[in-house]
C-alpha cells in the first residue's frame, strides 16, 4: 500500500510547521519549551515568516520525526508506518520514567485508582 502524503509540499514554511506541530502531538507551547524558546517564537514561525529558523532545523526535525528535506517542503512527507497515535501521553509516560522510584509509584497508584473506577463503570452500565 502506497504511503498517503499528509503534508502539502508547495505549502509556505509557516503553515507546513504548524500542520507538522499538531499532527506530532505538540501545542506550541509544549514545543516551545523542548526548544528553549519562547512560545511567541514558534507562533512567529508559523504565521508571521516564511523564512525558517535555520539553527532550529535539526532539532525541530528531530522532534517532529522527520527529515530536514520533508520539514522544509522539498521532500513530501509520509505517513509514518506505526506512530502512537497520542503523542503527548507518551511524552509524559516517558516523563514518568525519569522519576524517583517512590514518586513513580505513587504516581501509577493514582493512574491505576481511575484506570478501576472506569473498569466498574463500564462494568456496571
Amino acid at each position: 500500500m502506497p504511503k498517503r502524503k499528509l503534508v502539502h509540499s508547495r505549502a509556505a514554511f509557516g503553515p507546513r510547521l504548524a500542520e507538522l506541530r499538531h499532527l506530532a502531538g505538540f501545542t506550541q507551547r509544549e514545543l516551545a519549551k523542548v526548544l528553549g524558546i519562547s512560545q511567541r517564537m514558534v507562533a512567529y514561525y508559523e504565521g508571521q515568516t516564511d523564512h525558517p529558523p535555520a539553527q532550529l532545523l535539526p532539532a525541530l526535525s528531530q522532534l517532529l520525526g522527520l527529515s530536514v528535506d520533508e520539514l522544509l517542503g522539498m521532500k513530501p512527507v509520509k505517513a509514518p508506518a506505526a506512530k502512537a497515535t497520542n503523542q503527548q501521553l507518551w511524552r509524559r509516560l516517558k516523563q514518568i520514567e525519569k522519576l524517583p522510584a517512590s514518586e513513580r509509584k505513587q504516581l501509577l497508584g493514582v493512574i491505576d485508582a481511575f484506570l478501576d473506577r472506569n473498569r466498574l463503570i463500564r462494568e456496571a452500565s
